[in-house]
């Protein structure tokens, strides 16, 4: 396995629309997988009392980020006005990307790409060892490296970077996870993810 380098490039980002943005590299990185591993950052709050999608009703993703064998790309909102910008991006290459799809904890992409794009978005490949495992617990079990995460696996204090205009260090974060996702995959496979029941 080739690892890319742990700092993130300088390649300008292309601007798609107002405060949505594009940002892709291909040259550095080389894996031997198949399909698409998706990870998205998201700001908004859990429904708890909810076990079904619902509990992600309220869950907005302000990134998407994938990386195929060849490709990594992100795409993402610069404020709450160019959100839906950013889901209709979503809803424009979502059927294009290519099987199997992976994620880390699959139902809560699952679950808030349903509420926000109004379709099902089915993954065939959970990267987690068992539900509610943490990423940061596999990183370390797996010897991944950080990638330059800023926030060192912690999405919620992405979350907060974003919110308070820190696109830089939120993207990065992102980067880092869909890498180490990578790693993941690469270093143990993936599991049949658990099942969720898409509600209204």
């Amino acid at each position: 396995m080739k690892n890319i380098a742990d700092s993130p490039p300088t390649e300008p980002a292309e601007e798609l629309a107002d405060n949505l943005f594009s940002y892709t590299e291909s040259t550095s990185i080389s894996s031997t997988f198949k399909g698409t591993i998706i990870d998205i950052e998201t700001i908004g709050t859990f429904n708890r009392r909810s076990s079904d999608s619902r509990q992600y009703k309220n869950i907005i993703p302000v990134i998407f980020g994938y990386i195929t064998h060849n490709k990594l790309s992100i795409l993402y909102s610069e404020n709450k006005t160019s959100i839906p910008h950013l889901q209709k991006e979503i809803k424009n290459i979502i059927s294009s990307l290519e099987r199997p799809l992976y994620a880390f904890n699959s139902s809560f992409e699952m679950g808030s790409l349903y509420h926000n794009l109004r379709q099902r978005v089915i993954f065939e490949g959970e990267l987690n060892k068992e539900k509610y495992e943490a990423k940061r617990s596999a990183v370390q079990l797996l010897d991944i490296p950080q990638y330059d995460d800023p926030f060192c696996d912690n999405g919620f204090l992405c979350m907060q970077a974003w919110e308070i205009g820190k696109i830089k260090e939120a993207v990065a974060h992102n980067r880092s996870c869909l890498l180490k996702e990578r790693d993941i995959l690469l270093k143990r496979g993936f599991r049949k993810p658990d099942p969720l029941v898409f509600c209204d």
